[in-house]
């Protein structure tokens, strides 16, 4: 029953702890990290120690620590400096023009109705980046930094190239911004993509049943990652899973197990330094634009 009902109850706990929070008076966006902490970090971590995936899985210290400083640094601060130049450069480049873009966004509509909205707008060119990182060259090199774990653990999830994280960014927030979306739905987006995101990477024996066809959850972002092509070219969606339908990489083998992650080359450089530069060293990579061979 537990692998059954993980996912809906730990999102039921978080967002019950960030409503709750945010009407007591807390300042949304900090009601959103106190939420995703204890119900990304605590929750999922708890669930990862009794009812793992695999074993094999749990990170070694050293992975921790480097997962971490990627947590840190690209993750959660990388973003939040984007989102404060957005607001700063762009929100007054476009005021200034004139422009009405909060025109486009429906403002009236409840929080919880403006945040399943960007979570489907969002993910269309979301997909096509994310395809496009695995089958255009330039793009692999940095993006490849996510592939490179052999294990899925939730804290591996902010394992991103910097550049990889921008053209993310410009999907996922900035046109959100740009059109003046409240801080109550971004604080809201921002608990259930944390949420999501922690569980699409995580360790847990979780059963999602039909919902594999509509949310991007573990048991197919697991294919996504494996050291197979033909299997890792797949299941791009970052919310969703409907894109991928509809344009057929959807990838889910009844009654299978995948087998070994990451990348062809064993000898790719795991360290967060390392990991900032090798996308820039000519020669190392070796992926072809038509995926049969990466890395």
């Amino acid at each position: 029953m537990a692998v059954w009902i993980a996912y809906p109850v730990v999102m039921i706990i978080t967002l019950s702890i960030y409503y709750g929070l945010a009407h007591q008076g807390i300042n949304w966006s900090l009601a959103s990290y106190i939420a995703a902490i204890i119900g990304g970090v605590g929750l999922i971590t708890l669930l990862e120690n009794i009812l793992p995936y695999r074993k094999d899985w749990a990170p070694n210290r050293a992975e921790v620590q480097s997962d971490v400083t990627f947590m840190i640094l690209i993750q959660v601060l990388l973003p939040k400096l984007l989102s404060i130049m957005t607001a700063m450069w762009l929100l007054e480049y476009v005021k200034s023009a004139g422009w009405a873009l909060d025109e486009w966004w429906p403002h009236s509509y409840p929080a919880w109705i403006q945040m399943l909205l960007m979570m489907f707008v969002a993910d269309f060119p979301r997909y096509w980046l994310h395809r496009a990182a695995h089958e255009w060259t330039p793009l692999w090199r940095f993006h490849a930094v996510h592939h490179s774990v052999q294990k899925l653990n939730w804290i591996n999830v902010g394992r991103f190239h910097p550049v990889d994280k921008f053209l993310q960014f410009l999907c996922d927030a900035m046109p959100f911004i740009l059109v003046g979306v409240s801080y109550e739905v971004l604080a809201l987006y921002f608990v259930v993509y944390s949420i999501k995101g922690f569980f699409q990477h995580s360790n847990v024996d979780i059963k999602l049943g039909w919902l594999n066809y509509l949310i991007s959850g573990p048991e197919l972002h697991r294919w996504h990652h494996s050291r197979t092509i033909k299997e890792s070219n797949t299941n791009y969606g970052n919310n969703i899973i409907v894109w991928d339908i509809l344009f057929g990489t959807f990838f889910l083998p009844k009654g299978a197990s995948v087998g070994d992650l990451g990348l062809l080359n064993r000898h790719y450089p795991m360290g967060f330094l390392s990991q900032m530069k090798t996308p820039f060293i000519p020669g190392l990579d070796k992926a072809q634009q038509d995926g049969n061979e990466r890395l």
